[in-house]
């Protein structure tokens, strides 16, 4: 039993892949932000009226002062480097971390509620708190990259577990909403119908592809087997390598598929990003970075691998 559990909770895993986890999400955060820098900014702006609280600002009858959110979204730009490149990571991954918490928490409580900002958030939590500038850090200058080991594999378990909870509350609300009359594949095939209706009359973006499939109920039947599938079957990906790797590429081309018929573009996971707890990341990094270059790096007294 107690094997089991250490397999489950507590594996032997290399310090490179939880680094690499790091890198990857450090990367899609950094990236994010600055695309929704100007998003996130025009919430300072808007009246108090307009405040909704959810989640920890539930306890605020009123939005914080301006000042405090502006402060609050201009220091998160410099600390998603630190988590990139792994850089006082004690003090700063938690400190970015409890940010973006607050910055997004800020914008949903503004807007509308998305629940995809909730898996990059648990990701840079659970990286704040875990040993993963252990390697390809600057805080690893000069170190050897420690052997593998359980306090490596339980951060890199718990992400795979998040993600995998995501889904089965998306398959355990559709069951909720619809019953077991979602299989008939009718309630998918209206939602598919209604989005991309609601976005021509809006004059926004939408699929070219749905109105090609929407004549087809038995298609839309298939898909939803699917999709229920891999969203209540999430927990056999925590079981072993190779069930994960393949439930991660089936819930991706999920993804990929409502992009390509609702034109809704969920980009923590269409890029591969919130999967990648599955996979033996270390050896991507190793093949972007080759080792000559990794040891030259660290010999120059760079800043970037050890």
């Amino acid at each position: 039993m107690r094997e089991l559990v250490d397999r489950l909770v507590w594996p032997r895993m290399p310090a490179e892949r939880l680094a690499a986890l790091r890198i990857f999400v450090g990367l899609y955060a950094t990236i994010y932000l600055v695309i929704r820098l100007t998003h996130l900014y025009s919430y300072t702006d808007l009246p108090a009226s307009a405040f909704a609280p959810v989640g920890v600002l539930r306890l605020l009858s009123a939005p914080p002062p301006v000042w405090t959110s502006r402060l609050a979204l201009l220091l998160l730009y410099p600390l998603s480097w630190a988590l990139l490149f792994g850089y006082r990571h004690r003090l700063l991954a938690p400190a970015f971390a409890l940010l973006l918490l607050w910055v997004l928490t800020l914008s949903n409580s503004f807007g509308k509620i998305l629940h995809t900002d909730n898996l990059l958030v648990i990701y840079v939590s659970v990286l704040a708190v875990s040993p993963a500038a252990e390697a390809y850090a600057m805080d690893a200058r000069g170190r050897s990259v420690p052997a593998p080991d359980g306090r490596y594999g339980w951060a890199v378990q718990l992400m795979a577990a998040a993600c995998v909870m995501v889904y089965l509350l998306a398959g355990s609300a559709k069951l909720r909403d619809a019953g077991f009359a979602f299989f008939d594949g009718e309630t998918l095939r209206n939602y598919v119908a209604f989005s991309n209706v609601r976005k021509i009359e809006l004059g926004s973006h939408h699929s070219p592809l749905a109105p090609l499939l929407l004549p087809y109920p038995r298609f839309f039947s298939t898909l939803a087997g699917f999709s229920l599938l891999i969203e209540l079957g999430a927990p056999v990906a925590l079981l072993n390598r190779r069930l994960g790797v393949a439930w991660a590429i089936a819930i991706w081309a999920f993804h990929v598929g409502v992009l390509a018929m609702m034109a809704i573009g969920f980009f923590f996971q269409i890029t591969a990003v919130a999967f990648l707890p599955f996979f033996r990341v270390e050896r991507l990094i190793a093949r972007i970075l080759p080792r000559a270059v990794r040891k030259k790096i660290s010999s120059d007294g760079d800043f970037l691998l050890a």
